[in-house]
């Protein structure tokens, strides 16, 4: 069977090739190729739950909306869209000229037209048990029937409607995720649950090749619905092809030499041979190599467990959190063991790059040691004397973070004993509240602050929710829910501005610092933007000769 799928791939490789020679210099100009070092599992958007996932899934299919790279929701197949007065019911009306791919696997009888019903048949599948989709919950606010039935309905094949069982503002930002993406029964029927390896979708690139752990292929779709600003037919690349090597050094040299067009992220293995210690481009690089930031909506932070379970734990004292967060100097951590690739957590746990981000107005932590030495004066360990030795759960990735703290904060008399595990285990430690002072993150799933402040409403305790500090506070869990009646941005983020100022001065977290999307290209690849989400959108990227 193997030896089969490779000649396959030879012939499909051969043809292409040779469709695409008389068009443009296949080898060097119009394939953009990139590298995926953690691997692809499956091109099916009911498991794009991973950043290596949800990328091509976006190049493959698309949804009712889309997010630009301001966060700013815009429409995709849903031409445009009305929300009740109660904020409930989501009526969409679809664009006619949205078809599904034509692949060399597989073929319908003629072009075929995404319709409402196909929405529907989409959403369902994501809640279907047996499909079991990690992204399930996205539906969770949606009304069901007596019979469990989800209020998904196709009015006409134009029009289709969604009906909540209350009002949830952030809905519309939910609909932005790949989960939502829209597929045909025909294909999915046919395939099972090999549509993972032979995706049938709408986007800009549709499947051509896959040999797993090996290569990745997608070739342009000739009927994609958009156009540019002159009338031509998008997208403008012929190809993307993905390859999958593991070792992050060996990547960094083949995009040097370039064979790739594009890498993602910032390595320790070759940070500082790129990077000044400003987190600029080095000069030497600079006729090669374009880079691109973005403030990247993740938050890294140290949590504290406030259940009371252990009276002597000194953690459940604020004014001891308080001087953790006073102890250490974050601009420093940054600029020497991040090349300042992210920025320094002084604000709240709501990163940088959210609509309701204000500094001004959220007054996190800075470096103080005198505060410090004050507050633990105040909490009954004068220069840390009687304060037992704290465990702080980390996995290696982050090890040298926390070995910069451990030394800052013994300065003031706060010993840390770093407690290194991996990451699988401690996630599952903190979602049992195993841990009482860990490391953690958070990426944001859609571009509302709620998405955040969710972390630390009492209704989300494990094992059901999120809430994995147990931070119980009956102030914000009112903000919280008052929030949630809010259409109107503006309103909705003064509640979040209020909530995430309540959250610093309980100090249930340590912020570490709000993340940074770093893109390197080669200088030839034009079009491409960055985002806060860090979505690689190709549909209007191009390649210089």
């Amino acid at each position: 069977m193997k030896r089969q799928y490779s000649f396959l791939w030879i012939f499909l490789l051969a043809g292409f090739f040779f469709s695409c020679g008389e068009k443009i210099d296949v080898g060097r100009n119009m394939i953009f190729r990139y590298n995926e070092s953690s691997g692809i599992q499956s091109l099916d958007p009911a498991f794009s739950s991973g950043q290596s996932i949800i990328w091509p899934c976006n190049l493959l299919f698309n949804g009712l909306v889309d997010l630009d790279d301001s966060l700013h929701i815009v429409p995709a197949i849903a031409k445009h869209w009305e929300i009740s007065p109660d904020g409930k019911v989501y009526t969409f009306v679809l664009r006619q000229d949205v078809y599904f791919h034509q692949t060399p696997f597989f073929q319908f009888p003629e072009k075929r037209r995404v319709v409402a019903s196909d929405f529907v048949y989409s959403f369902n599948r994501i809640l279907d048990g047996e499909v079991a989709s990690p992204g399930a919950w996205i539906f969770q606010k949606v009304q069901r029937d007596a019979d469990g039935k989800p209020a998904f309905t196709a009015l006409n094949d134009s029009v289709f409607q969604i009906t909540l069982s209350g009002i949830f503002p952030p809905f519309l930002g939910i609909l932005a995720m790949k989960y939502c993406s829209v597929v045909p029964r025909e294909a999915v029927e046919h395939f099972g649950k090999d549509f993972r390896k032979f995706p049938v979708g709408t986007g800009p690139f549709q499947f051509q090749l896959w040999e797993e752990g090996v290569k990745l292929v997608l070739r342009k779709n000739p009927f994609y619905f958009e156009t540019d600003e002159q009338g031509r037919r998008l997208p403008y690349l012929d190809a993307v092809a993905i390859t999958f090597i593991v070792d992050k050094q060996s990547v960094f040299m083949e995009f040097m030499k370039g064979s790739l067009d594009f890498m993602s992220g910032i390595d320790g293995s070759y940070k500082d041979a790129l990077l000044t210690k400003q987190g600029t481009l080095k000069s030497e690089y600079a006729d090669r190599i374009c880079m691109l930031t973005s403030p990247y909506l993740n938050t890294e932070y140290l949590g504290f467990v406030l259940k009371e379970s252990d009276s002597k734990n000194p953690l459940l004292n604020r004014k001891v959190r308080q001087a953790i967060n006073y102890g250490f100097d974050r601009v420093k951590m940054m600029r020497y063991l991040r090349n300042n690739i992210g920025y320094a957590g002084t604000s709240g746990f709501v990163p940088m790059g959210m609509a309701s981000f204000d500094p001004d107005r959220v007054k996190g932590y800075h470096y103080n040691q005198q505060k410090a030495l004050q507050l633990l004066q105040e909490a009954g360990y004068p220069n840390g004397k009687g304060l037992s030795e704290i465990s702080l759960a980390v996995s290696p990735t982050y090890l040298d973070l926390c070995q910069y703290i451990q030394h800052e904060l013994q300065q003031i008399g706060i010993k840390l004993k770093l407690d290194v595990q991996q990451a699988a285990q401690q996630r599952q430690m903190m979602r049992n509240y195993q841990l009482p002072f860990f490391r953690g993150s958070w990426i944001c799933d859609y571009p509302d602050a709620e998405n955040y402040l969710s972390l630390f409403y009492s209704q989300n305790l494990q094992p059901a929710g999120s809430n994995y500090t147990y931070y119980v506070n009956p102030q914000f869990d009112h903000l919280y829910e008052k929030s949630q009646t809010i259409i109107q941005d503006s309103l909705r983020n003064e509640l979040y501005t209020q909530m995430d100022s309540m959250l610093m001065e309980d100090a249930p977290v340590v912020i570490l610092y709000y993340d940074k999307a770093v893109r390197f290209t080669r200088s030839q690849v034009k079009g491409l933007g960055i985002n806060p989400v860090n979505m690689l959108n190709l549909t209007r990227a191009y390649i210089e000769p």
